[in-house]
C-alpha cells in the first residue's frame, strides 16, 4: 500500500493535478513556439546549421523515443495504467522543473542566441536524467552522444558587419600605445565562451554606431593568448565568470572595466546590453569628444594647406556597415 503523500494520477483529484500541470507545460511549449515563429525571419540563415540542427534533435530526442509508435510501446513505465507511450509523473515533474530553470535563466539573456542557447543546454541535462531513469543503457548512449556533440560541434561565430580591430599578443601593446588621444574600448574574450559568442553582435552594432578616428573597438582572443590574459588580469577560469570582459583604455592607461572583480577573484554581476555599455562607458559623450577633436586638427591641416576638409573615412565607414571592416579573425 502507498503512503497519501503518493497516491497515483490515476486518482481522481492527482488526475486533475497532472492535467493542470500538463497544460501549463503545453502552454508554456505553445509560446514558446510563438516567439520563435515571431523570430524566425531573423535566424533563418543561422537556424540550418549544423549546430543548431543537432542541438535541437537531441532537445527532442526523449520525447520522440517516448512518443514514437512502435518503440514507445517496449519501453518501461511507471503508470498506474500501463500506458508506455505517455509520460508518467516524474517525467512530467522534471520537464516542469526544466522549463522552470529555462525560464528564469532566460530573464538574464540578451540575445535570441542565448534564449536558444539556455533552452539546448537545460534540455540536454533534463534529457539525461530521463534517459537514465528511462533505462540505464538509453542514458548512457545519450550521454556518450552529449560528449561527443560538445567535443564536436561548437557554436558558429558572429560573421556580421562590424568596425573591430581584431588584436594578438603582440599588437594590443602596440596600438594602446601608438596615439594617447585615442581611446579604445577592448573586449577580452574567448571562442569557447558561450557569453562571449552570444555578446558578439551587441559588441559588433556598438562599433558601427561608435567607431570614429579617436574612439576605436579592438578584440582580443585571451583564451588563444593566454600572457594577455595574465598581463591584463583577466581570468579564463569559467568559475571567475570574467568573460567577456570589457576595458576602456584612455593615453594607453585603463580606466574603467566591466564586469568589476571583487577580492575573491570573481566577477561581480554585470548585465552586458547595450543600454548597460552606452550608459557605464559613456560612449555618447566620448563619440561626441572624439569627433570634435579629431575635426579641429583636420580643419587646422586643411586651412594651412589650403584644401577642403575631408570627411572622416573610419567614421564613414562605421556609420556605413556595408563597407569593409577591419576585423582580423583569421590571427
Amino acid at each position: 500500500m502507498r503512503s497519501a503523500s503518493h497516491v497515483s494520477c490515476v486518482n481522481s483529484s492527482s488526475r486533475g493535478v497532472c492535467d493542470s500541470v500538463f497544460a501549463c507545460g503545453t502552454m508554456g511549449l505553445i509560446t514558446g513556439l510563438f516567439a520563435f515563429l515571431y523570430h524566425l525571419p531573423q535566424i533563418y540563415k543561422w537556424l540550418l546549421k549544423p549546430y543548431y540542427i543537432a542541438s535541437f534533435l537531441m532537445t527532442v530526442a526523449f520525447l520522440v523515443v517516448r512518443k514514437a509508435p512502435g518503440l514507445c510501446e517496449h519501453l518501461a513505465t511507471q503508470r498506474e495504467d500501463g500506458n508506455s507511450c505517455d509520460f508518467d509523473w516524474r517525467e512530467v515533474e522534471i520537464l516542469m522543473f526544466l522549463s522552470a530553470i529555462v525560464m528564469m535563466k532566460n530573464r538574464r539573456a540578451i540575445t535570441l542566441e542565448q534564449h536558444i542557447g539556455n533552452l539546448f543546454l537545460f534540455s540536454k541535462v533534463a534529457n539525461v536524467i530521463l534517459f537514465f531513469r528511462l533505462d540505464i543503457r538509453l542514458g548512457i548512449l545519450y550521454l556518450a552522444m552529449c560528449v561527443a556533440f560538445v567535443m564536436t560541434c561548437k557554436p558558429p561565430l558572429y560573421m556580421g558587419p562590424e568596425y573591430i580591430k581584431y588584436l594578438s599578443d603582440k599588437t594590443i601593446d602596440e596600438e594602446l600605445e601608438r596615439d594617447s588621444r585615442v581611446t579604445w574600448i577592448i573586449e577580452f574574450y574567448a571562442n569557447w565562451s558561450p557569453e562571449c559568442q552570444s555578446f558578439a553582435p551587441i559588441f559588433a552594432d556598438l562599433s558601427l554606431k561608435y567607431n570614429c578616428t579617436g574612439l576605436r573597438f579592438g578584440k582580443v582572443d585571451i583564451g588563444r593568448y593566454g600572457e594577455v590574459s595574465q598581463r591584463y588580469r583577466v581570468s579564463t577560469s569559467p568559475l571567475a565568470k570574467q568573460l567577456p570582459t570589457l576595458v576602456l583604455f584612455q593615453g594607453g592607461r585603463e580606466i574603467i572595466r566591466r564586469p568589476m572583480v571583487d577580492s575573491k577573484g570573481r566577477a561581480v554581476s554585470w548585465t552586458f546590453n547595450e543600454e548597460n555599455i552606452i550608459r557605464e562607458f559613456n560612449l555618447n559623450e566620448l563619440f561626441q569628444k572624439s569627433k570634435k577633436l579629431y575635426k579641429s586638427r583636420g580643419e587646422n591641416r586643411e586651412e594651412q594647406n589650403g584644401t577642403q576638409p575631408e570627411e572622416d573615412s573610419s567614421e564613414s565607414a562605421a556609420v556605413n556597415p556595408d563597407q569593409p571592416t577591419e576585423s582580423k579573425k583569421d590571427q
